[in-house]
């Protein structure tokens, strides 16, 4: 079950990063509610990245919520925000994810 929160806690926090890129193109109300949007996805990633830390190494768990989010992140600029899609980037995301699995592997 702590292994889906912290799943759930790095998704949060490519909810954060979307919410920032959003707020980023926009102007007046609209950039507030992506900004406040921002501390909610904010405070529920690190929650549930609390949360999972209880019964979870910390090393582990902080590594993985950390690579969920950066691989989220990275997806959605290349999908979402139109940011280049180089192979090398790709490569290294291919081995981010890779590593993410291993650890749970060995956790």
């Amino acid at each position: 079950m702590s292994w889906i929160v912290l799943i759930v806690a790095g998704l949060f926090e490519v909810a954060f990063a979307y919410c920032l890129g959003k707020a980023k193109f926009t102007t007046g109300n609209e950039m507030y509610l992506w900004y406040l949007g921002f501390l909610i996805a904010l405070a529920m990633s690190m929650g549930l990245l609390i949360k999972a830390t209880q019964t979870l190494p910390i090393g582990t768990a902080y590594a993985v919520w950390t690579g969920i989010g950066a691989v989220g992140t990275v997806l959605i600029g290349i999908f979402v925000f139109k940011e280049p899609s180089t192979f090398l980037r790709v490569f290294f995301i291919v081995t981010l994810i890779g590593s993410i699995v291993g650890l749970k592997a060995v956790s």
